[in-house]
């Protein structure tokens, strides 16, 4: 036996045991005549000591052989720590070292394997194995596990069965960029790694399952950021015989559950919002509603002054910033520059400010008046001390550029606490959204996505009007899930097919094998999926999703601790019938 005890469980309730200990050496501390160490496993730290009244000198000169990170078992006797640390759960006792056994050396470790560490981030992913000793990453990873245990327990307690669905599938042209694996036993063909396991969900409905789910591994091949990883974890869940109210019933159910148990707080029922609101008030499609700063459109006032920048513009469009009518023009003209960079793409920025005194001014005094800017403040609701921003130009970029300005003034406000929690229900998607480039419309969800059984009609005359049954689950800013109920009327599917370009041909060689399944009974169904490393982060008071994945790869796609990806021999290459040219 290597341990009797972990190192977080003793106390003063095990004074005088004998017990044995295994983990790492955390920390050294040697005074000569005695030394005291810190031993840490996942569960947490047991101080050892030994001293030399009390041990052998062989025992003490062992002692001090060892280096941080070696791996030691310890037999001893518990006893009353003299000088106690209320910090951590074992902090009343420590173990008077009677044996001593070094399982395994350790060099030393390339950063500190403490909270506070010394190591960058790309240096940590290299070393990855080592940074998950570390309790903001180990707790982080314990966490993740209770989330998916929970959402478990809820889904499974509600009927739910949960299958595993392939991992080697067909790639179809629709999202982001597949993974493709080529075929050893079928030259010139390829798998690809499923982006989602949406055909086969839709088949197990087909199949009677009636309510399947899965946590499961997804895989796409695009640019990376801070919450975007090439493969990443779904909850994936579908039900048959429902309607969109029966699917925001049972995971608006397991989302508040998982939030009670964070927070102790009841949310009630949560808020529910069309797309067509949210991006008039909010300019994007998942809003975080944690704070107020409502876009007020402005063009019937501002028109006809003379401001060509107003005059010109599609949409005059603001916010109002309560309480910041003191911000320094220096702090103003930095937020314009902010505006101005090109991921933003802003031209510019008009200010005013509701002063304490109840004087309003403004950066174009010189074509509105007094009168015509108090208007102005009337229609925001402003009241004295309030700063207002106003934005123009074309009425879809000017939208989302306020937005990016409405969301980094909540972060540089406090606005955007990481333990308050605001859920939210976006519904009412369009069905479609016209491309320019390739001349036609693209699925705003997927293909299989149902029009609104009211909007049906307007397939046949004005497809870009239609609006999908889809919702997207919102916490804080940040789509946590999405889902819509699906079409099952392969005529309808049919239909959907053409208007998105697919020939008679290219539907049946893509998903043939779902239209033939139609012809067998498909039951009315609906789902939706969980970005499960994004829930877990936010419900974590995180929005960066790297540090809940054990293994995660950096911004290019690399795995930095196994040298990934990376060119393989020739002779695989050759078993494949693959060629590798690179562009030169």
């Amino acid at each position: 036996m290597f341990r009797t005890h972990t190192n977080g469980e003793l106390s003063l309730q095990n004074i005088d045991q004998n017990v044995t200990l295994s983990g790492w050496v955390q920390t050294i501390r040697d005074k000569g005549f005695m030394i005291w160490i810190d031993l840490r496993d996942r569960y947490g730290i047991t101080q050892l000591v030994f001293d030399a009244d009390r041990s052998s000198a062989e025992l003490l000169e062992n002692a001090k052989k060892l280096g941080r990170e070696f791996v030691i078992q310890v037999n001893g006797k518990v006893i009353e720590r003299q000088s106690k640390n209320p910090k951590i759960p074992t902090g009343e006792i420590e173990i008077l070292v009677e044996k001593l056994t070094i399982l395994n050396e350790s060099q030393l470790p390339p950063f500190t394997i403490e909270d506070e560490t010394d190591g960058g981030e790309e240096l940590r992913m290299k070393y990855r194995y080592l940074d998950i000793r570390r309790n903001p990453v180990k707790d982080k990873l314990i966490f993740r596990h209770k989330m998916a245990q929970k959402v478990r327990n809820y889904l499974s307690d509600q009927n739910f069965i949960e299958v595993e669905t392939p991992v080697l599938i067909k790639s179809t042209p629709e999202g982001a960029r597949d993974f493709v694996v080529p075929s050893r036993m079928n030259p010139g063909q390829f798998y690809a790694l499923p982006q989602s396991p949406q055909t086969f969900k839709q088949l197990l409905m087909i199949g009677g399952m009636d309510r399947y789910f899965q946590i499961v591994k997804c895989f796409r091949d695009e640019d990376l950021r801070a919450d975007r990883q090439p493969e990443f974890t779904q909850i994936d869940c579908e039900m048959a015989f429902v309607e969109q109210e029966d699917v925001l019933e049972i995971f608006e159910g397991m989302t508040a559950n998982l939030l009670k148990d964070i927070t102790g707080k009841d949310f009630g029922k949560f808020p529910r919002m069309t797309f067509a609101d949210a991006m008039k008030k909010y300019g994007n499609d998942k809003p975080d509603i944690r704070f107020g700063m409502e876009f007020v459109e402005v063009n019937e006032l501002v028109k006809g002054k003379d401001f060509k920048i107003f005059d010109d513009a599609e949409l005059v469009v603001g916010i109002n910033v309560e309480g910041c009518a003191d911000y320094t023009r220096k702090q103003i003209d930095e937020l314009i520059d902010w505006v101005k960079r090109p991921q933003i793409g802003a031209s510019g920025m008009v200010w005013i400010k509701f002063q304490n005194d109840g004087i309003v001014t403004s950066s174009v005094n010189k074509f509105y008046n007094e009168e015509d800017l108090k208007k102005i403040t009337e229609k925001f609701g402003a009241k004295a001390g309030d700063l207002i921003f106003l934005m123009s130009g074309n009425e879809n970029k000017v939208r989302t550029q306020l937005s990016a300005l409405r969301m980094e003034l909540g972060n540089r406000l406090g606005l955007r606490n990481p333990k308050e929690f605001a859920p939210l229900w976006v519904i009412d998607f369009p069905l479609l959204e016209w491309d320019e480039e390739s001349g036609r419309y693209h699925a705003m969800h997927h293909p299989f996505t149902s029009p609104k059984p009211e909007d049906v009609h307007l397939l046949q005359t004005e497809p870009g009007k239609a609006r999908a049954n889809a919702y997207d689950l919102v916490l804080n800013g940040n789509e946590i899930g999405g889902g819509s109920v699906r079409i099952f009327d392969k005529e309808l599917q049919s239909t959907m097919f053409d208007l998105l370009g697919f020939t008679k041909e290219d539907a049946e060689a893509q998903f043939g094998f779902l239209m033939n399944a139609f012809k067998f009974g498909a039951p009315p169904h609906a789902g939706l999926a969980f970005g499960f490393d994004r829930l877990v982060a936010i419900l974590d008071g995180n929005e960066v999703i790297r540090d809940y994945i054990a293994f995660p790869k950096n911004n290019s796609g690399r795995d930095v601790m196994i040298d990934a990806p990376s060119k393989i021999a020739d002779e695989q290459l050759d078993e494949l019938f693959l060629k590798v040219e690179t562009k030169g």
